[in-house]
């Protein structure tokens, strides 16, 4: 018999419903993965047992999805999930049953799941409960979905993104009955909500295989959920510089770049906006000028979309608009790129930038990499030598300009910009008394005497 080590916690609970005369099984995601030899994010319980009759058995639970069977049940400062056998009615929105019909049958229950390798339950007596050969699915790495595909994903539409996402996640292919599905119901993601595209894009994103992303195109999925992507896949790069169309490109720069959800999604924004701005010259020469203003101003766009906190959509955005800033290979020239990108995003620039030469033709690509080498070096030293990258690091404040007569207002942010360039010029002249001797005048009569 397969045997699955499960938490202490869980092995409480499971034991709990069951000496009440309940069955209960870890069920899905945390039985994949632990076949898989994955450590489980989470761990799910499915249960014979009704909502009341689950609250009545612990003493500490949460009603977080009450209406269709869920009880959240906390040991220590754990929560897991516990959710009784149901069959669900009709998805009239695409995404949840408009209700639940609570069963006896375990079997019931996991006929409505997703896909074979998610529908897996376990308790160390019954052992491994596989009624739809998710098993054999994964030896033979395979997403297939549960039943007919096509209800599948008419009961809910995020199923269509899931099935990619696993795909990226675990390395399987889709199933060629299951992809048709994903296919025909694409459109259907439409009716799904921001907050949840993002999600599973997230995850995909960050995955091992962020090169499904070719997938989302060639079924339909980017189409809808990002079509900036899909505008970018066909147009052609006739330059030395690259090999790949735009959008080629871009999928081969997100593999390239470490899974870090700030880089990747740098990177698949990066050249979006390449599909506006592309001229040919009288050689045949393909050229795309401006693109990186134009990509950050669609990055804003998408991530306003899809709902991306702020502080990730500002690095974000940072990033794309600097992806291809020329950088002097000189510690001025570095210093002033710093502070013009950010002191804490600077460094993920060699990242985005090694990225996306590996994703170009072998064109200068030595060329290319050395540069980058020779900045990061540079960028090390001045960082070493504590040198000065910000107003904050500024040996002046407003308050010492203020002191020494100057009147409070916008004329203060702009003398110590003048400082500041100066200092990233010369960092020895980052001390108080230079600068204010120095810019005495400037400090007296605000920006005039410049």
């Amino acid at each position: 018999m397969t045997e699955i080590r499960i938490p202490e916690k869980v092995n409480r609970i499971l034991a709990t419903l069951q000496q009440a005369g309940y069955e209960a099984y870890a069920v899905g995601g945390c039985v994949r993965d632990s076949l898989l030899g994955r450590e489980p994010n989470d761990w799910d319980i499915t249960t014979s047992a009704r909502p009341e009759q689950v609250k009545s058995l612990f003493r500490r639970t949460v009603d977080t999805g009450i209406q269709h069977g869920t009880v959240t049940v906390m040991a220590g400062r754990d929560a897991f999930e516990v959710t009784t056998y149901r069959i669900d009615g009709t998805y009239e929105d695409g995404r949840h049953p408009d209700n639940v019909t609570y069963t006896a049958s375990l079997a019931e229950d996991l006929k409505r799941r997703d896909f074979t390798i998610n529908a897996l339950a376990y308790n160390p007596e019954d052992g491994l409960v596989d009624l739809f050969d998710g098993t054999g699915d994964m030896q033979k790495k395979v997403i297939r979905a549960v039943g007919d595909p096509q209800e599948r994903f008419s009961e809910d539409a995020l199923r269509i993104m899931r099935a990619v996402r696993f795909s990226a996640q675990l390395g399987y292919s889709i199933d060629a009955g299951t992809r048709e599905a994903v296919e025909k119901h694409a459109p259907d993601l439409c009716r799904i909500s921001a907050e949840r595209i993002h999600a599973e894009l997230t995850k995909l994103l960050v995955s091992p295989h962020p090169d499904e992303l070719r997938t989302l195109y060639e079924t339909g999925i980017s189409a809808v959920i990002l079509p900036e992507l899909d505008r970018c896949m066909p147009v052609p790069q006739n330059n030395p510089h690259h090999r790949y169309t735009v959008g080629e490109h871009i999928i081969h720069s997100v593999t390239a770049v470490r899974a870090d959800e700030t880089l990747r999604y740098t990177m698949l924004f990066h050249d979006l906006g390449k599909a506006a701005c592309r001229t040919t010259d009288e050689n045949g020469i393909d050229h795309f000028y401006g693109h990186a203003e134009i990509s950050a101003d669609l990055a804003h766009r998408i991530m306003r979309r899809l709902k991306f906190d702020n502080a990730t959509a500002d690095r974000v955005y940072t990033l794309v608009k600097y992806h291809g800033l020329e950088i002097a290979e000189t510690p001025s020239g570095v210093r002033k790129a710093a502070v013009r990108v950010g002191a804490d995003l600077f460094p993920l620039l060699f990242e985005v930038k090694l990225a996306d030469a590996a994703a170009q033709s072998e064109y200068h690509a030595e060329e290319k990499r050395r540069g980058v080498a020779a900045v990061r070096k540079i960028y090390e030293e001045i960082l070493s030598e504590k040198n000065c990258l910000s107003l904050k690091e500024l040996a002046v404040s407003g308050s010492d300009l203020i002191a020494a007569g100057m009147k409070p207002g916008k004329g203060i942010g702009e003398v110590l910009r003048i400082m500041l360039e100066d200092v990233l010029e010369t960092p020895e002249h980052n001390e108080k008394q230079y600068l204010l001797e120095k810019y005495r005048d400037v400090v007296k009569n605000g920006c005039k005497t410049r």
